[in-house]
């Protein structure tokens, strides 16, 4: 039995499972009201080129314009994100966030601290029950896959998979969009290397993955910046791994200024499921409910698809017809994502544990 699941075996569990929601105390209308009062929604780690973020918190405010979006750290990992929670306990000011987006294997980690506070979305029901605590601490909300986002005005010779970036042509060109000791992002990025080296998914891809970015930065291949679109174009990651809604997002964003090629490596290719949690000491709790109400409702979900992220109420909406041709055909081919799986929770802790106490000792390279 695989321990990691396809990317449309996922899909299509979510129009297959069915969950029964509890009904939360306050009505939406309640909710609305009391959010306005509060007048403030505090987000972190949100950059408005991830996911098409930048479109949907300006519906937000569209929608809500009693309601002022406080936009912390855009550039923070999973791991800052938790940490600005613990940090401001009690601090009712600006600092302290209303909602977490962060990696799966945060949101179990988040709760088992008590940092969460449980909601139930109305739409409950249609994001799959693999993706979300059964008490409603935590759910996905949108999936990619890694890939390699390339600047094709300085590589000629465009990667196909993993073992191609330890080649010589590469050199000083590879990065990862995130510091592998605290982003959940690049920390996948790790998992997906060991998975090309043929390692399985969990402890032995950490170990894998460890000792193909220790043999990368030691062909001097490896950079310790952290990749975005913006250090594409200047040049200083050429190869940038990243997820591939950013990827795609870095493409459109650029238009042309570089050239940009997304690829979807041969092997190793890793889903990544997101998940959105409410703070257990948010400061403007109704706000944060009805932002999640906003994320999860038809508009948010198609937003998340505009940015090229796979919403976790994709399939009902696909069955449902509730979304635009348009869309669909903006998304890469299915056939690139055949390959993919998706660890498994207690697979991505075992590679998250061996990836952030070893990658300083293992690599050696400060990213930031």
């Amino acid at each position: 039995m695989k321990s990691a699941r396809s990317l449309t075996a996922l899909v299509t569990l979510g129009a297959l499972l069915g969950s029964t929601a509890i009904a939360n105390a306050q009505s939406l209308a309640e909710i609305e009201a009391a959010a306005k009062k509060e007048g403030m929604l505090t987000t972190i780690a949100l950059p408005h080129d991830w996911c098409g973020y930048g479109a949907v918190i300006d519906g937000f405010k569209k929608k809500y314009p009693e309601i002022t979006v406080n936009e912390l750290n855009p550039d923070a990992g999973s791991a800052d994100e938790l940490e600005a929670i613990r940090a401001n306990k009690g601090n009712t000011g600006p600092q302290a966030p209303d909602v977490i987006d962060v990696g799966f294997s945060f949101g179990p980690q988040a709760k088992t601290e008590g940092l969460t506070q449980p909601y139930k979305v109305s739409t409950w029901d249609e994001i799959p029950d693999e993706v979300k605590d059964a008490d409603g601490h935590w759910y996905g909300d949108y999936y990619g896959v890694l890939s390699f986002m390339v600047n094709k005005d300085l590589v000629s010779e465009i990667p196909t998979d993993w073992a191609d970036l330890l080649k010589s042509d590469y050199a000083g060109a590879v990065a990862l969009a995130g510091d592998p000791r605290a982003s959940n992002q690049a920390i996948l990025g790790v998992l997906a290397a060991g998975m090309g080296k043929g390692a399985a998914a969990g402890e032995a891809s950490g170990t894998a993955g460890l000792d193909y970015f220790a043999e990368l930065n030691k062909a001097g291949n490896f950079v310790p910046v952290i990749g975005k679109a913006g250090t594409l174009a200047q040049g200083a990651t050429p190869i940038v791994i990243t997820w591939d809604y950013n990827a795609l997002a870095g493409r459109d964003t650029l238009n042309g200024n570089p050239p940009v090629e997304v690829v979807v490596p041969k092997t190793g290719v890793v889903a990544g499921v997101y998940v959105q949690a409410i703070s257990a000491h948010a400061p403007h709790p109704n706000a944060a409910k009805l932002w999640m109400e906003y994320l999860y409702s038809d508009e948010g979900q198609l937003g998340w698809l505009k940015g090229y992220c796979h919403p976790a109420r994709f399939n009902a909406m696909a069955a449902a017809k509730k979304i635009p041709a348009e869309l669909l055909e903006a998304l890469p081919p299915a056939a690139a994502y055949e390959a993919a799986v998706f660890p498994t929770l207690a697979e991505q802790e075992a590679n998250k544990a061996a990836v952030t106490a070893g990658w300083d000792k293992v690599v050696g390279a400060n990213v930031q």
